[in-house]
């Protein structure tokens, strides 16, 4: 059994958990963290899981004295004999205890080991739970003596303590957003974690899955399917948007060896119209569709109105469109424009109460409700609501 330390948007990191794992695999241990029943569990390939671990032991419950007890105590004997240095780091969630405790953990162990012969390094703790930063930069769980303990505590008391087995590769998702060579923050920059994610929640199947982007923009969805060994083809309205897409994946083909998916094709086309050749042997529709207009205060309600329907228009005869082309059973992940108010209620679009008689039937999570799946930061007025879509 894995642990997930969840990100900023915890519901979307759970249905994506369930999409690749399966519902009845994966638990919710608190807003922080779920568990996933599963013998193999790569985090670098989940864009809603900033930490992972393997489960060593659990404690029905108690306090960080006992939970430290029990640390010491398993790994003082399993360390004692180790040839080299060890490099430690600690981290707990969801537990009521200070810095200097976690740390003195840690310093516990180290003496215990010393006495034994053993080297341990302490990484420093700056809070209870070291940073994504900090695990990486350390490359804390990529090494039999490179070891982060994370240890969560349950709604219901519940203690889980796990090995980490990495954490996500910031500096990866850093590179292929910032130094790929056609960016456009006109239309939105759709971060590869979140296009990573997207592509899992559709979950395509096959041994090399075929997935289109009918508004790939400057190409983040396809880019990320060739680095998962996908077939990848988009189109985009806008001409300038392709040459973007092409020049962007020619870079990541030269810069990114493991990128070993390949490209179908990228043509100029407008969505709601366009006729794709490949559409009845598409494994899934993965794409940021159309936002409307960005925000930096939220709008008058006569222009929200007004923007509302357009975008509602746009994707609707986008889902007419396609809909019409693929083959019932064919999973879409699609980003579509929710707006944030004062309140922090949002406004939806119309479509998504009438998706059945569009062709389409919602997937149900075991775990998170649909309306749940909002990827947005705190002073963003439009967020990307993801819907999560078999066609019928």
């Amino acid at each position: 059994m894995y642990i997930a330390l969840l990100g900023r948007q915890p519901a979307l990191g759970i249905a994506e958990l369930e999409r690749v794992f399966g519902g009845l695999n994966v638990t919710p241990l608190s807003s922080l963290a779920a568990t996933a029943s599963t013998d193999q569990f790569d985090v670098q390939q989940l864009g809603g899981t900033l930490k992972a671990g393997k489960v060593i032991f659990e404690l029905s419950g108690g306090d960080w004295f006992k939970v430290s007890q029990k640390i010491v105590q398993e790994y003082s004997r399993k360390w004692s004999s180790y040839d080299g240095k060890i490099t430690l780091g600690i981290s707990a969630y969801g537990i009521d205890v200070s810095v200097r405790d976690v740390q003195k953990t840690g310093l516990v162990l180290k003496q215990r080991l010393k006495k034994s012969g053993a080297s341990l390094r302490l990484v420093p703790n700056a809070e209870p739970a070291l940073s994504t930063a900090t695990s990486h930069h350390n490359k804390l769980g990529l090494a039999d003596n490179k070891v982060e303990l994370l240890v969560v505590r349950g709604k219901n008391g519940r203690i889980v303590v796990a090995e980490s087995t990495g954490a996500q590769n910031i500096t990866a998702y850093t590179k292929r957003d910032q130094e790929r060579p056609k960016r456009d923050a006109f239309i939105g920059m759709l971060p590869p974690k979140l296009a990573q994610m997207m592509i899992n929640l559709a979950h395509p199947s096959g041994d090399k899955p075929y997935i289109l982007d009918p508004f790939c923009g400057t190409g983040v969805i396809l880019q990320e399917g060739m680095l998962k060994n996908y077939v990848v083809s988009g189109s985009d309205l806008n001409p300038k948007m392709i040459s973007y897409t092409n020049e962007n994946l020619q870079w990541l083909q030269r810069t990114h060896p493991q990128a070993t998916g390949s490209v179908e094709s990228v043509r100029e086309g407008d969505a709601t119209t366009y006729t794709w050749t490949e559409a009845p042997h598409l494994d899934a529709v993965v794409a940021e569709t159309y936002l409307g207009q960005p925000f930096s205060a939220p709008p008058s309600p006569a222009k929200l109105a007004e923007v509302r329907k357009n975008c509602n228009h746009i994707i609707t005869e986008f889902l007419k469109n396609i809909g019409d082309q693929i083959v019932p059973g064919t999973p879409l992940c699609l980003a579509i424009p929710a707006w944030k108010a004062v309140d922090g209620s949002f406004t939806h679009l119309p479509l998504i109460d009438t998706i059945a008689q569009l062709g389409y039937k919602p997937h149900e999570f075991h775990n998170v409700a649909a309306r749940d799946l909002m990827y947005y930061r705190e002073d963003q007025i439009v967020a990307r609501e993801l819907l999560i879509l078999t066609k019928i």
